[in-house]
């Protein structure tokens, strides 16, 4: 009897923007997936097996294995490019190499600069707050926006030069990760990006996108039941 699950399972929580650029990645292809909730924070003996950082998230591939480390991939950048190979089409990694490598960067530099910035300056000292009853960090938050993220916007203005895209002329993984990354903030404060046009006009597209919208909207429904209305930092 042929199994109705799809392959891929997604081990994680919606609220990390690295599962949502996953699913992206899967939602982009047209490719079937689940997701398994696991809190990072206290995760299950099976799941230290297979990630080695105690990260999220983790994809496991049911067509090698069911369990343990077989068919399991750790970081968010790997199992994109794992799906990429497996899934070709439509591509998201440029074939020029030089667009490639461009592509490459501004997926690195959104998953470290862009998610340090966003992720533990504002998101967390919010988020996590709130969610333990206790009053938002809004003054750090409101630091993080005012001189944190300002450089970061910086260069991720200047990396698209008035283009729609950030390498090449089509979607690439770089522009799932930035706009994933980003909407990290969104959750949880307003994110004027006037200073920034080209930025702001790229945000504004890919949040339009169903493969971006689509994690998004499950995560907005976990923080909105704590947060209804998001801050403003400025």
């Amino acid at each position: 009897m042929t199994d109705p699950r799809p392959d891929l399972v997604i081990y994680g929580s919606p609220l990390s923007p690295f599962l949502r650029k996953v699913a992206g990645v899967c939602l982009t292809k047209h490719v079937p997936y689940d997701v398994e909730a696991v809190n990072v924070f206290d995760p299950p003996a099976w799941f230290r097996e297979i990630s080695p950082m105690k990260r999220i998230p983790v994809l496991r591939d049911r067509s090698v294995a069911e369990e343990g480390v077989a068919g399991t991939i750790a970081d968010s950048s790997a199992i994109c490019a794992m799906i990429e190979r497996k899934h070709p089409a439509p591509a998201l990694y440029p074939q020029d190499p030089m667009a490639l490598g461009e592509a490459l960067f501004i997926e690195e530099y959104a998953d470290t600069a862009l998610a340090m910035a966003g992720g533990l300056g504002i998101f967390r000292p919010i988020f996590f707050a709130i969610s333990k009853g206790e009053e938002p960090g809004l003054d750090k938050a409101r630091e993080t926006w005012a001189t944190q993220l300002p450089p970061v916007f910086d260069v991720l203005e200047a990396r698209l030069a008035g283009r729609a895209f950030f390498a090449g002329d089509a979607l690439s993984i770089a522009d799932i990760t930035v706009a994933c990354v980003l909407m990290q903030v969104s959750l949880v404060a307003e994110t004027p990006l006037d200073k920034w046009p080209a930025l702001a006009a790229h945000f504004a597209a890919m949040q339009d996108l169903p493969a971006i919208a689509r994690p998004y909207a499950a995560a907005e429904t976990i923080v909105r039941k704590a947060l209804p209305t998001r801050f403003d930092l400025t």
